[in-house]
């Protein structure tokens, strides 16, 4: 059946700590009003969730059967992969800044912006592979401004798991972590292959020794959109 659309607005937000113009894609529900609240979820590889993850059909279809809170996705969109790799990347050369532009410049423009809650419980990231890698990193700086982080896949090396280790604040964060059983030989973008299969379950180890509130699933399946896709609907339904 077709569900009441939401609208999908594309902003261009000029970032300091980046020294670059940012796109954002923004989707508000159909019955947007800035009488209510909305929780936020942030999405890295922005285009992508709108586009292969169908994220804003999703979130139109559950909010009109009221199966979620009500929700705004806002999607960080990357230029190029050396783009994402320069600020996804725990080593890219941008990666610091773009968490700080996330904390300190994103978030304060979207409250500023739409009739949100202004508080980290009501606000998620998610992205997948490399995207999921710097959303953990920006959930762990930042605890108290995001409370939720959904992984899709996420990249997992040495400094993501001390990362984890050295965190004091896991009553803060709920995390969503999916990985699957194929993830073992997965094609990276600088031409090398690599298993991710077993750096992730070294991170759900360290996760679950943590006072985090964790999900956790390994699905049958390898390092692409055909899966993601389908798991957005548990994730949503889980974190919202």
């Amino acid at each position: 059946m077709e569900f009441p659309k939401g609208t999908i607005k594309e902003l261009t937000f000029h970032s300091v700590e980046l020294g670059e113009e940012m796109q954002l894609l923004v989707y508000l529900p159909a019955n947007f009003s800035p009488l209510y609240k909305y929780s936020l979820l942030i999405a890295q590889d922005g285009r992508d969730y709108f586009q292969l993850g169908r994220i804003g059909r999703l979130a139109d279809e559950f909010l009109f059967d009221r199966e979620i809170e009500n929700l705004i996705i806002v999607g960080v969109p990357y230029k190029d992969v050396a783009d994402r790799r320069r600020k996804y990347h725990p080593d890219g050369v941008q990666n610091p800044k773009y968490i700080r532009f996330l904390a300190h410049e994103l978030v304060p423009f979207l409250d500023k912006e739409f009739p949100t809650y202004h508080m980290g419980s009501t606000r998620a990231l998610i992205g997948d592979s490399l995207g999921a890698t710097v959303s953990l990193m920006t959930a762990l700086q930042y605890p108290h401004t995001f409370g939720k982080v959904l992984l899709q896949s996420p990249y997992v090396d040495e400094q993501v798991l001390a990362l984890v280790e050295d965190f004091s604040e896991a009553q803060l964060v709920e995390i969503y972590h999916v990985i699957g059983k194929l993830e073992t030989e997965v094609q990276m973008t600088d031409g090398k292959v690599s298993d991710f299969l077993s750096p992730n379950r070294n991170l759900s180890k360290v996760i679950s020794e943590k006072r985090f509130t964790y999900f956790y699933e390994e699905f049958t399946g390898n390092h692409t959109w055909t899966y993601w896709q389908p798991d957005l609907r548990r994730a949503l339904k889980m974190l919202f």
